[in-house]
Order: C-alpha cells, then structure tokens, then sequence
C-alpha cells in the first residue's frame, strides 16, 4: 500500500519536473514580425512636444500611425526579413513646421525601409535610415 507522503512527494516531484520542462521550452513566438501590437518609435520627446510617434499595427498588417503632429493610415507588407510599407492619407493637423517635417521624413524613411528585425521587444525598420520602435508590453 503506498503512504499519502509518498504520493504527494511523487506529485511535488512531478509538478517541479513540468515547471523545469516549462521553464526551458522554446521561446514563444517573439521573434516574429509585431502584428497585432502598438509600437512606440525610440526616440526622445521633441522640445515642446508631449508626444511620442507610435504604430498601432493590426492582425493583417493594417497599421494606424500617431506621429508628432500627423496621423493617418499604412500598411505592412512582411515576408520573412523584407518589409512594404505603404503610407495611405495623412490628416495635416496644425503645428509647427519643424514637427510636419519630421513626420515627412519618418513616413519616409519607414517607406524606404527594406528589412526589419526584431531584437526582444525592439523592432528595427532598415534601410538608408534604421528606425527602432519599442513594442508596448502592457
């Protein structure tokens, strides 16, 4: 006849078997392209400027973009390391000339973007300039 210590030893033992196995098994997949997730470029507030540029990209690449002045509407394209974007209309909102230029030069440099690569939750948009975004992890 076997003891209740025993069995319960044997079912510790087991639980801290699976939660070793658990610990150890292969990254989840956080290392793929970010969809469904809002991203936060890496950057420093500009001077006078509360806002950061983010990407909020949808399940099938649909992206909506909240720059430091412009918002608007994109698309990703991804396959494997290469990546599309395309920019769609942006709403002009009143500011100063200095931040629409930024945000001119952040659409393109993301459209002139070929490549990406994720690091954790930093992702890298490579081309003539390399953007980081941090993923939002909350």
């Amino acid at each position: 006849m076997v003891s209740f210590a025993r069995m319960s030893r044997a079912g510790i033992a087991s639980l801290l078997l699976i939660a070793t196995a658990l610990s150890f098994s292969p990254a989840r997949a956080d290392d793929g392209f970010p969809f469904g997730t809002e991203m936060q470029l890496d950057v420093n507030r500009q001077p006078g400027s509360k806002r950061i540029p983010n990407l909020e990209i949808g399940d099938a690449g649909e992206v909506v973009l909240e720059l430091w002045c412009k918002g608007g509407k994109g698309q990703f394209s991804v396959a494997g390391n290469t990546v599309i974007f395309a920019a769609g209309a942006m709403e002009n909102r009143p500011c100063p000339p200095d931040r629409a230029q930024a945000d001119d030069e952040l659409i393109a440099a993301l459209t002139e973007a070929g490549t990406w690569k994720r690091q954790g939750d930093f992702v890298s948009f490579v081309g003539a300039k390399t953007l980081r975004f941090r993923i939002n992890t909350n």
